[in-house]
C-alpha cells in the first residue's frame, strides 16, 4: 500500500475552508477557488491595513482645522506656528485636544499665533 499523506492533505483542505467560510458560491467550496480567494482576500486586508492609516490621519486633520477655524486661524497656518513655538504634538494628539477639551487646545492655538507673531 502506498501512503497518500492523506492526514496533512485534509488538516491543509480545512484550514483553507475554514478561512473563507462565508464567501459565496464555489469560493467556499472548491480548494482551489477557496485558495485564491483566501489570497485575494489577504492582499485587500494588507491595503486595507495601510489605507486606515491615511484615513484616520485625514480625518485628525480634518478635526483640527474645523477647531482651528473656530479660533481663527487656519490648520497650515496653526501647524506652522506649533513649529516655530517648538510643541511637538502629533495630529492624533491634536484631534483629540480639540474635541475633549477646547479650552486646552485654545492654550496651544494661543501659543503657536503668539510664536507667529513674534517671528513677524
Amino acid at each position: 500500500m502506498r501512503a497518500t499523506n492523506g492526514v496533512a492533505r485534509r488538516r491543509r483542505r480545512k484550514r483553507i475552508l475554514k478561512r473563507v467560510k462565508g464567501f459565496h458560491g464555489r469560493r467556499k467550496n472548491l480548494l482551489r477557488t477557496a485558495i485564491q480567494s483566501a489570497e485575494r482576500a489577504d492582499q485587500h486586508a494588507y491595503i486595507g491595513r495601510k489605507r486606515r492609516k491615511r484615513d484616520m490621519r485625514r480625518l485628525w486633520i480634518t478635526r483640527i482645522s474645523a477647531a482651528a477655524r473656530g479660533l481663527g486661524m487656519r490648520y497650515a497656518t496653526l501647524i506652522h506656528g506649533l513649529g516655530k513655538a517648538g510643541i511637538e504634538l502629533d495630529r492624533k494628539t491634536l484631534s483629540q485636544l480639540a474635541i475633549e477639551d477646547p479650552a486646552a487646545f485654545k492654550a496651544v492655538v494661543d501659543q503657536a499665533r503668539a510664536a507667529l507673531t513674534a517671528e513677524a
